[in-house]
C-alpha cells in the first residue's frame, strides 16, 4: 500500500511538473525582435570591440537581430542623426550612449513619443539617463571612479598630476579627471589636457606638458587611445620609473604595461557588461514586461600587478 501510495504521488508530481511545462510554453512570446546599438565611438577606438563582442553574443543568446552603429569619426551630430534615423525604422528598442545630453535630448524625445523604449550605456550620467526617459543606465559613475584612482595615488604621495584627455568633448571625461583631482585632493586647474585622438599628437603634447611641468608626479589615462602614445612618451623621456600612472580600461599593451610595472593599476568598468545587459534587459522587457528597477555600476575595478592574471587571457575580448 505504501509503495503503491509513492507510484501513485510520483504519477501526479510528473504530471503537474508536465502541465506547468506546457503552461510555461504557452506564455512565451515569440522571438527575433530588432534593436539598434548606438556608441559615440570611432572606428578607430578598438576599447569597444569588447562591447561589440559582448552584443553579438547577446543577439545569439536572445535569438534578436541587432545593428550596431556609430559616427565613424565620433562626430556628435552625425550620432544625433543616427539616433533620429533608428528611431524613424521603429525598432524594437535602442540602445546607446550619452555622449552630450543636449545634443540627444531631441533626436531621444522622438522616440519616447513614438513609444521605443531605450537604454543608455557607457558614457553619461544615471540623472541624465534618467531626465531623457531612458528605462535604466547600464555604466560606470566616472566621477567615483576617477575619485577612487585619486585616492590611490595619494596613498602613494602623489600631489601633482597630468591628466590626458583624449575625447574632452564628452562630459564624462572631464568627471573623471576631476574625480581624481579631488581624491588626491587638489584643484583640477591646468592639470587636463585635450591631447585629442591622433597618437603623434597625444605623444606630442604629454611629452611637451612634461618638459614644461618636470615636476609632474603622476599621469591619468583615459583609455587605450590616450595610454598606448603617453607610454612611449614617457618611455622616451626616460620617466617610467618616476612617474606613478593610472589608467581607464584594458588592452594587451595595457595589460602588459600594467605586469612590466610600467602602469601602476588600470580601471576596469567591464564593457563586456554594458554591451551584454543591455540586449538582455530590453529583450526581457519587450517579452514578458520585465526590467530591473535600479540602474547598473558596472564598474569600477581596479586592476594592478596583483590580479592582472585573472582578466589577462580575456583581454580585449571579455574584459
Amino acid at each position: 500500500m505504501k509503495n503503491l501510495l509513492k507510484k501513485s504521488t510520483a504519477i501526479l508530481v510528473a504530471g503537474a511538473a508536465t502541465l506547468g511545462v506546457m503552461s510555461m510554453s504557452s506564455t512565451v512570446h515569440a522571438e527575433g525582435e530588432r534593436y539598434v546599438f548606438i556608441s559615440h565611438a570611432p572606428d578607430s577606438d578598438s576599447w569597444w570591440n569588447v562591447i561589440k563582442n559582448a552584443v553579438k553574443h547577446a543577439a545569439s543568446d536572445m535569438n534578436v537581430t541587432v545593428e550596431y552603429r556609430n559616427p565613424p569619426t565620433g562626430d556628435l551630430a552625425d550620432m544625433a542623426r543616427i539616433v533620429e534615423q533608428a528611431v524613424a525604422t521603429n525598432p524594437d528598442g535602442i540602445v546607446l550612449s550619452i555622449a552630450d545630453f543636449d545634443t540627444l535630448e531631441g533626436p531621444l524625445n522622438k522616440a519616447s513619443l513614438k513609444g521605443i523604449p531605450f537604454i543608455t550605456m557607457n558614457s553619461g550620467t544615471q540623472q541624465q539617463s534618467k531626465a531623457l526617459g531612458a528605462l535604466l543606465h547600464v555604466g560606470q559613475p566616472e566621477f567615483a571612479a576617477g575619485f577612487g584612482a585619486g585616492e590611490r595615488a595619494k596613498k602613494q604621495g602623489v600631489k601633482s598630476f597630468l591628466c590626458v584627455n583624449h575625447y574632452i568633448t564628452n562630459p564624462a571625461s572631464v568627471e573623471r579627471c576631476m574625480g581624481f583631482a579631488k581624491g588626491l585632493g587638489v584643484e583640477l586647474g591646468s592639470q587636463m589636457i585635450d591631447s585629442g585622438s591622433d597618437p603623434t599628437n597625444v605623444e606630442t603634447k604629454v611629452s611637451a606638458y612634461l618638459r614644461k611641468h618636470p615636476d609632474t608626479q603622476a599621469i591619468l589615462t583615459l583609455g587605450p587611445t590616450s595610454a598606448h602614445p603617453t607610454l612611449r612618451a614617457l618611455s622616451k623621456n626616460r620617466n617610467l620609473k618616476d612617474i606613478y600612472f593610472g589608467t581607464f580600461d584594458l588592452s594587451g599593451e595595457i595589460s602588459a604595461a600594467i605586469k612590466d610595472g610600467k602602469i601602476d593599476f588600470a580601471i576596469d568598468q567591464q564593457p563586456y557588461l554594458q554591451g551584454y545587459l543591455p540586449i538582455s534587459f530590453l529583450t526581457l522587457y519587450s517579452r514578458y514586461g520585465l526590467i530591473p528597477s535600479n540602474d547598473v555600476n558596472s564598474g569600477p575595478g581596479f586592476i594592478t600587478k596583483d590580479n592582472i592574471a585573472l582578466v589577462e587571457k580575456y583581454a580585449g575580448e571579455f574584459r
